[in-house]
């Protein structure tokens, strides 16, 4: 039996919760599991995650003139209670019930923002009250708007209680037509703003349209030369709620995250990352509305949590094309365990920006309820990178209109569903080109005990002729009303075993086309060329 298989019987036996450190189970509750523990027989060496230690010191931010009115703002009270507790030495940062208006808030060393219940921490929608910083979002630097949680080269930071911080988003992002009923549409275009009838999308100001027309590469503006060029499309330059960069032992815990302006949460290149019990919420249509981004990250758990998002809900990511590959910093060593993601263009993702390598990740115990994708896998020729050591065990999904198991090398920046057949076969038919830097890589990925009811496609493995998908294990599935079987194309080393998918197409078929070495229930097939053949599971 092999270390993966070993810890999968181990852990089927347990009730796996994460605790503070030196905490015994009580008493009536002998399965669960705590400290350490989570991290027994896990198939990769990785250390304990650190979490931050602070002095038994607190101060509220009503000290420090805070009022809760929902009308006052108080940046200037946050800002001045956190610097006084940081220059003490560490301790709590209380914010109590409330509703609290404020500016930017940005965290210090050794300090622990925690909010107790109901308390509310809003973020002002006034664009001037965020200065426009060199940063790096989707992969690239860049400029944006200052995030309105923030920190850069902190140790021992925290966010914790019980409260909601509401990142005011919907002042900021553009929305769709497509997104919309009629009537929401309708409403929205007269509340103000400005539109885009050729592409049918709506923009809060005539900054954010302006932003939108100079910027090729996703969400990155160019040919900006000036501070004032930049000041003039504030609106589109929009944060992602909470940015914490080249940060160690960082804990956000109990809390409720809302309504980002685009991503939602976004540690990058941090160590010592621990995510739990948390809430996520964000609009189903909110654009770039990514719930987790976990960026260039060492060590980190993510447990416990739910996410609802308006785009990626779980998201690995390690920098984009040669600017991710120049920092060279995987994502490595990350844990993710007993989440539920009710809404998101993909529950678990890696990419597409992996250009600096993801590896080590163990992937357990989730439930995805309507994703547009459940597992998700996602990269394009430019971006480079290796993706490997990937371990996925008992997901449970139900409602996913694409597939529940996605590995696409020709993303083209669309969500699932929203691209077509057409697109992505012209992309498909471009020249075949040389293995260089510039070539994602995606191997050794093991996938087991996955149970899904109602899906579009079942599996759809894509991979890069010059670089096939490789060393992919995916066993002990269940799928069920699935509007198509499995289609493999570009893929070396795949293993299919008691597979069982039923869908409107048949039972129990893969659909397979350029593979090599491929293994369906022990049958093996050495090679299978570009003529599409169909496979029976026995």
């Amino acid at each position: 039996m092999n270390t993966l298989t070993k810890g999968i019987h181990w852990i089927a036996s347990c009730c796996l919760v994460l605790a503070m450190p030196g905490c015994v189970a009580s008493q009536g509750e002998p399965n669960q599991v705590t400290g350490d523990d989570i991290y027994r027989n896990l198939p990769f060496d990785m250390p304990v995650v650190q979490r931050p230690e602070f002095p038994d010191y607190e101060v509220s931010i009503i000290d420090y003139g805070a009022k809760g009115d929902g009308m006052t703002l108080n940046t200037r009270a946050f800002a001045d209670a956190i610097g006084a507790v940081h220059q003490r030495g560490g301790g709590k940062v209380v914010v109590p019930e409330g509703i609290w208006l404020t500016g930017p808030i940005e965290l210090l060393s050794n300090v622990n923002l925690h909010t107790e219940r109901n308390a509310l921490v809003l973020f002002t929608p006034d664009f001037e009250a965020y200065p426009i910083i060199k940063t790096s979002f989707e992969g690239l630097d860049t400029r944006r708007c200052q995030s309105p949680l923030s920190a850069r080269e902190a140790e021992n930071v925290a966010i914790t209680g019980y409260g909601t911080f509401d990142g005011n988003g919907d002042h900021w992002r553009p929305v769709k037509k497509s997104k919309l009923t009629a009537s929401q549409w309708n409403k929205l275009v007269k509340s103000g703003g400005v539109l885009d009838e050729r592409q049918e999308v709506w923009y809060p100001t005539a900054g954010a349209l302006k932003g939108a027309t100079i910027t090729k590469s996703f969400n990155v503006p160019e040919g900006l030369e000036t501070d004032a060029q930049w000041a003039e499309i504030r609106p589109w330059l929009r944060p992602v709620l909470l940015s914490f960069v080249k940060c160690k032992k960082v804990l956000l815990e109990g809390v409720t995250f809302k309504n980002s302006p685009s991503w939602c949460l976004h540690p990058l290149m941090c160590e010592d990352l621990t995510v739990n019990r948390v809430m996520v919420s964000n609009p189903w249509y909110s654009q770039n509305g990514d719930a987790l981004d976990i960026e260039s990250c060492k060590n980190a758990v993510v447990t416990n949590s739910v996410f609802d998002a308006g785009d990626d809900a779980i998201c690995i990511k390690s920098g984009k094309d040669e600017v991710g590959r120049r920092r060279g910093i995987p994502s490595e060593n990350i844990i993710v365990r007993d989440n539920t993601v009710l809404h998101g263009h993909g529950g678990f993702v890696v990419g597409s920006e992996m250009s600096g390598g993801v590896r080590n990740i163990y992937v357990e115990n989730c439930t995805f309820m309507g994703t547009d994708v459940g597992l998700r896998f996602k990269s394009t020729r430019g971006r480079g990178g290796v993706v490997e050591n990937i371990y996925i065990d008992n997901i449970n999904m139900i409602n996913i209109p694409n597939e529940p198991l996605l590995f696409d090398l020709f993303y083209g920046g669309k969500g699932a569903g929203e691209e077509s057949e057409e697109e992505l076969t012209r992309r498909m038919e471009t020249p075949v080109p040389p293995v260089t830097e510039e070539t994602p890589t995606f191997r050794d990925i093991h996938i087991s005990n996955i149970v899904c009811r109602g899906s579009g496609r079942a599996m759809f493995f894509n991979g890069l002729p010059e670089m096939p998908i490789s060393n992919v294990t995916v066993k002990k599935v269940v799928m069920t009303e699935a509007g198509e079987g499995i289609t493999l194309s570009q893929v070396d080393g795949v293993t299919l075993e008691d597979i069982h998918v039923q869908s409107a197409q048949g039972t129990d078929t893969v659909n397979v086309r350029n593979a090599r070495n491929l293994s369906i229930d022990g049958k093996n097939y050495t090679e299978i060329g570009t003529k599409e053949e169909r496979l029976a599971i026995d």
